[in-house]
């Protein structure tokens, strides 16, 4: 069966299985079924090219800071909004995330999510329909999609470790709604 006879649906790996990400390639149908990048970085063969070590993982986590840093750092005030993948649009608080959304892109700020589905996807739908930058910083998963329909600027990382770091502060001051809340939270005063 050639490829244009596929009953494959677009986008899927010929095996039902939804488009992969390594790093910032997306892979689909053959392609998607090939090992993780960070695999390679586990196994101990001894035959393992020098490009799959150690050092070079290191090279490229720092490469993740710059360019997730780098780009962040034009994007003006912005908030990250931190919320379950699991989230069903028909939830309240899927609503609420996009409440939530909206309001931080009235406030002035850019709205910046893990860029998955559910309490994710809703902050960054309620900031894009509100006329603001809607940023998602993904990270590549084995069993998640890619970014929601709603990210206008996206990020893919391999790594949890920029990633996580580039959503909770930049070089430009960035924060997190947790950030906010942490002051009164270790408050002692009610």
């Amino acid at each position: 069966m050639s490829h244009a006879e596929s009953t494959d649906t677009p986008g899927s790996n010929g095996a039902g299985n939804r488009p992969r990400r390594r790093g910032q390639v997306e892979l689909r149908r053959d392609q998607a079924k090939s090992v993780q990048s960070d695999r390679y970085l586990l196994d101990s063969d001894a035959g393992t090219p020098f490009t799959k070590t150690d050092p070079w993982r290191v090279l490229r986590i720092q490469s993740e800071f710059v360019e997730g840093f780098g780009t962040l750092s034009e994007l003006g005030p912005a908030i990250s909004v931190f919320g379950s993948a699991r989230i069903k649009r028909d939830s309240p608080y899927y609503a609420m995330g996009e409440e939530v959304g909206r309001r931080l892109v009235g406030a002035g700020y850019a709205v910046i999510t893990g860029g998955g589905p559910g309490a994710m996807e809703a902050a960054n739908k309620g900031a894009c329909e509100a006329g603001g930058v809607s940023v998602g910083l993904g990270i590549e998963l084995p069993f998640e999609q890619g970014m929601n329909e709603w990210v206008d600027l996206g990020i893919n990382f391999r790594y949890f470790l920029p990633a996580r770091r580039c959503l909770s502060s930049t070089p430009r001051g960035l924060s997190s709604c947790r950030a906010a809340l942490e002051p009164s939270m270790n408050s002692s005063k009610p």
